[in-house]
């Protein structure tokens, strides 16, 4: 990774959420990071958050850099120490890059699986399994889109 000194504690802070994803993909919401460190005890609110990553805030207390920090599992000292924030940034790289290994290597375990046993299926039951796995998709990309009832 080159290196980036000079930036802002926005750009550090949009790079932690582009970065680390829950699971499942996606990017945490400003309103789910600040519910999470409310749990933890610290008060703070998505707009605020939003105005730390758009750059309208740039001088944040301790305690709620501490809890950002916190909650992305890094060192509080990232936001401010070029240094920190490259070697984080190199771990965070490889960390994600392990993570799409395994996810790539298990849904390929998972699809090898699921053709050797059908293929000892007879073609009827193949068949009925094409239709479970039709409406699982469809049930799926229904939850995705927010859909709340079945597809039909």
């Amino acid at each position: 990774m080159s290196e980036q000194t000079g930036r802002s504690l926005a750009d550090k802070l949009n790079h932690l959420f582009a970065t680390a994803k829950p699971r499942g993909g996606g990017e945490y919401s400003n309103e789910h990071v600040a519910e999470a460190i409310r749990r933890a005890g610290v008060t703070i609110s998505q707009s605020y958050i939003w105005q730390l990553r758009k750059g309208k805030k740039h001088n944040p207390t301790l305690k709620h850099v501490q809890a950002l920090a916190d909650f992305f599992g890094v060192p509080a000292s990232y936001f401010f120490d070029d240094e920190v924030t490259n070697r984080v940034e190199q771990q965070l790289q490889l960390l994600r890059a392990e993570q799409e290994r395994r996810e790539t290597d298990a849904v390929g375990s998972d699809m090898k699986l699921m053709a050797m046993r059908a293929g000892e299926l007879s073609q009827e039951r193949r068949r009925q399994v094409l239709d479970l796995l039709d409406v699982v998709y469809r049930l799926e990309q229904a939850e995705r889109r927010g859909e709340t009832d079945a597809p039909g």
